[in-house]
Order: structure tokens, then C-alpha cells, then sequence
């Protein structure tokens, strides 16, 4: 590991911290390394609309004369562009800050590019590239959003044993497949992501809250595809729903990502898990299996996903597949 990573490391580290809390903006760790090796700053986002990874960093040094002789780390490119704040490349600038270590190169295009070569139009010295793959790694859903121009979408259904999501028997509660405790994974899961989203059937035989009551995160922002305009706001639970009547699922992430919507947890019935599977709109899927079939009763079948799962494990006696497209 060179010294550049040791430093980098940290930086992705404290990034991590504004997991769930940052979006729609990225999530960013930035450390200020003085002459000596030493970190005299350090600080990351943790929430958006208030200050940049860089901003706290800067802020968290005592003696702004040092800021002189040192390097900050910063795991995404510094912005460029006045949005909620200021543009932190004019802070690095304005504070003397002679050699800035860069993570990944920022895809939003207010920022893509303009923000290194703001700072070395000022003579900072820049490296790029340092631990990139860990960056764009934890920034995922932001990355997929704006290089793309679609949001970041994750697939998510439980299933039986012998392949259904539900069965025929006497209307009432939908079959219940996922353990409290697979339960609780996906309330946390949900706070990830921006929207989750479902068609209207689902709305209309479930009404479902979709939020994340079982984890202490923000809930997301829910969405209901009914493209045959079958559902009425008024009788729903859930709070403030995007409606859209989109013709294809392509149409209605291109409609998501122009409302500043960079990931979306699709929860929807098997019509509509396969619709974004058939039209390669998906980017991972969490598939909880029980060990209980439904036979004869078995009315659903669950999408089919054409290749294997990166991951599995097992959570309270139920499968879990992890698949990235």
C-alpha cells in the first residue's frame, strides 16, 4: 500500500459514514495530511445541503496557516459549481492547499472534470486515480445515476420454496415469505435508495406503506407505475406517491432521473420485477427464498433472472441471493 492509499483509505472510511443520509448527492470523505504525515483534518458528508466533505475538513484545522504545506485526500473530485454550497475546488484553492490526491472523477455533469482542472488552472497539484475502484464502488447508485441518466435500480422479491411469490388461497394478507429479521434488512435496504417503486396492482391489493418503519433511516420516496390510471391518491397509505403512466419502465426511470431520483428499489408483483429484467433495468436484485412451498396452491411465479448470484447466505432459515447485472 502506498502512502497515497494509506491516506485514500481513511478518506473512503469517513465516507461511508453519510451512508443513506447524502443522496442525491454522493457520499465523500476527504483527510488534510500535513508535511510531516500527520492528518490534522479530516471530514466527510452527512447529509445533503449541508457542508461538503472538503468544507468539514477544512474547517476541522485548528491552524489554517498549516493548510499551506499539506495534501488533502478527498475520495470524489471536488465540485465546481455553486448548488446548496459553494464550489469546494474554490475552497482548496482559496485555502493554499498546494497537492490534492483524488479518488474517482465526478460523472455529474456540472461537475465532470471542471473541478480538477479548476485547481490545477491554479497551480494545485492534482493526482488522480488513487483507490478509484473502492470509490466508485461506494458511490454506486450516484455513479450508475449520471453516467447513465437513469437511476441506479436494485430488484427485490421473497419467494417459496418451489418458486411463486403468492398463492391462491382465500383473499386477505399477501403470502409472508421474509423473517422479522430479513424484514428489518430490507426496511434498511429501502433507506438506501431514493424511491421504491411498484405497479398498481400491488397498490390496489396490498396498499402498502412503503416505508422504513422497522429501520431508523429516511424512507423513500414511493412510486407506482399504473399505466391504465386505476389509482386514486386519496385512498392510499402511503405518503406523497409519484404516480407515472409511463408506457415502458424505460420511460419511467428516464422521467425518475429528471425529478433528481438516482436509485430506485423496485418491490413491484412478478409482471413488474420481469419488466425491468426483460429490458435489462436492473443493476441488483435481492431474492429471499423460504423453505416453504406452496404446491398446488402456488399461483405466481417469480421472474426469472438469467444468470447466477454473486453472493449467498443464509438469514434466519431463509436463502438469500444477491445478483449484479
Amino acid at each position: 500500500m502506498t502512502i497515497d492509499e494509506k491516506y485514500m483509505r481513511r478518506a473512503l472510511e469517513l465516507a461511508a459514514h453519510g451512508m443513506g443520509n447524502t443522496s442525491p448527492n454522493p457520499m465523500v470523505g476527504a483527510v488534510i495530511v500535513d508535511g510531516a504525515g500527520r492528518i490534522i483534518g479530516e471530514g466527510y458528508h452527512r447529509r445533503c445541503g449541508e457542508g461538503h466533505a472538503e468544507v468539514n475538513a477544512v474547517a476541522s484545522v485548528a491552524d489554517k496557516d498549516a493548510l499551506r504545506d499539506c495534501t488533502m485526500y478527498v475520495t470524489l473530485e471536488p465540485c465546481s459549481h455553486y448548488g446548496k454550497t459553494p464550489p469546494c475546488a474554490r475552497l482548496i484553492i482559496d485555502s493554499g492547499i498546494p497537492r490534492v490526491v483524488v479518488g474517482a472523477s465526478d460523472p455529474f455533469r456540472e461537475v465532470s472534470g471542471r473541478g480538477i482542472r479548476m485547481l490545477r488552472d491554479a497551480g494545485v497539484e492534482v493526482v488522480e486515480g488513487v483507490l478509484a475502484d473502492e470509490s466508485r464502488e461506494l458511490n454506486r447508485r450516484f455513479m450508475t445515476a449520471h453516467e447513465h441518466q437513469r437511476p441506479f435500480v436494485t430488484l427485490k422479491w421473497a419467494q417459496s420454496a418451489d418458486g411463486f411469490m403468492d398463492s391462491d388461497r382465500p383473499a386477505g394478507r399477501p403470502e409472508q415469505f421474509s423473517t422479522p429479521l430479513n424484514s428489518m434488512i430490507v426496511h434498511r435496504l429501502r433507506s438506501l435508495h431514493d424511491a421504491i417503486l411498484v405497479g398498481s396492482g400491488t397498490a390496489l391489493a396490498d396498499n402498502p406503506r412503503l416505508d422504513c418503519r422497522m429501520w431508523p433511516g429516511r424512507s423513500p420516496r414511493p412510486v407506482i407505475l399504473d399505466r391504465r390510471g386505476r389509482i386514486d391518491k386519496a385512498l392510499l397509505r402511503m405518503t406523497d406517491p409519484i404516480i407515472l403512466g409511463c408506457d415502458t419502465v424505460a420511460e419511467a426511470m428516464s422521467e425518475l432521473y429528471s425529478r433528481g431520483i438516482t436509485s430506485v428499489l423496485v418491490e413491484g408483483g412478478a409482471g413488474v420485477l420481469q419488466s425491468f429484467v426483460e429490458a435489462g433495468l436492473w443493476d441488483e436484485a435481492r431474492v429471499e427464498t423460504s423453505p416453504v412451498s406452496l404446491g398446488a396452491h402456488g399461483c405466481v411465479k417469480v421472474p426469472v433472472i438469467p444468470q447466477s448470484p454473486y453472493d449467498t447466505e443464509e438469514i434466519q432459515g431463509n436463502r438469500v441471493c444477491h445478483y449484479r447485472r
